[in-house]
């Protein structure tokens, strides 16, 4: 396909992407408060004066409203998104590739979607009750809208991302890009890999949040090995038993 025909069909689905997106963002703009109101569900308790937010700039509140139905929008929009990346990578796969796509988009949105389940339940509560810990000595936490939606969506996504690891994983060794028994037999430097990783990825400096999520990517690092070896040992079979096909024809 020519350079200007790759440019045309990219620019075509970004078109679909930003459409589907400023559709939902106008949508859940409408009902902004109640997604406010969730997102502040896992740290409520441990927020002063009934759970309340601040603000200290008359517009702050209309820009958190469209902070975070910008950011529902993406999470509403994330299966037509990641349909549209795979789609446009489409033309360029082999036929025995293609059969990759459909399962490959299907597990990266629920991958996607169970980061950030997982971030909102065990991680967002342990997280800032432990920060507001440290500055019950020295300070009052107030805090403000914009400041804590930011930091929490920044936690939701990455995460939601983390959680991507076994896909890449599960790929890097079918396609013969990264032995399997390399990764098996250095675990531990993929461990020490994982909790740098976790270090990075975690929007604070909190020892709890690295530690939730080096526990998670170990545990996703561990099933990506075991799904990965078993999708081996059935390449392996199949290509036996069409070479011993071959081999009676």
């Amino acid at each position: 396909m020519p350079l200007l025909d790759h440019l045309g069909e990219l620019r075509r689905r970004l078109v679909i992407i930003v459409v589907c997106m400023i559709i939902a963002l106008v949508l859940l703009y409408l009902i902004s408060p109640q997604l406010v109101e969730f997102l502040k569900l896992p740290i409520a308790k441990y927020l002063p004066n009934d759970g309340m937010l601040y603000t200290t700039r008359a517009f702050e509140g209309f820009s958190v409203k469209v902070m975070v139905s910008l950011f529902a929008s993406v999470v509403v929009c994330s299966p037509i998104i990641f349909w549209e990346i795979l789609a446009f990578f489409l033309p360029a796969l082999k036929p025995n590739e293609r059969k990759w796509v459909l399962p490959t988009f299907g597990i990266a949105v629920v991958l996607f979607v169970v980061g950030m389940v997982f971030c909102y339940n065990f991680c967002l509560g342990a997280a800032f009750q432990w920060l507001t810990g440290e500055s019950d000595s020295i300070a009052t936490v107030l805090p403000a809208a914009s400041d804590y939606l930011k930091f929490l969506m920044l936690f939701l996504v990455a995460f939601g991302i983390a959680f991507e690891l076994p896909l890449v994983i599960f790929y890097l060794i079918l396609f013969d890009i990264v032995p399997y028994q390399k990764l098996r037999s250095n675990w531990r430097v993929a461990y020490i890999a994982l909790l740098v990783l976790s270090a990075v990825v975690t929007p604070d400096a909190s020892p709890i949040t690295m530690f939730i999520m080096f526990a998670a990517l170990v545990a996703l690092y561990e099933v990506s090995l075991f799904a990965a070896r078993v999708a081996l040992q059935r390449k392996i079979k199949r290509a036996a038993e069409r070479e011993a096909a071959e081999a009676a024809e």
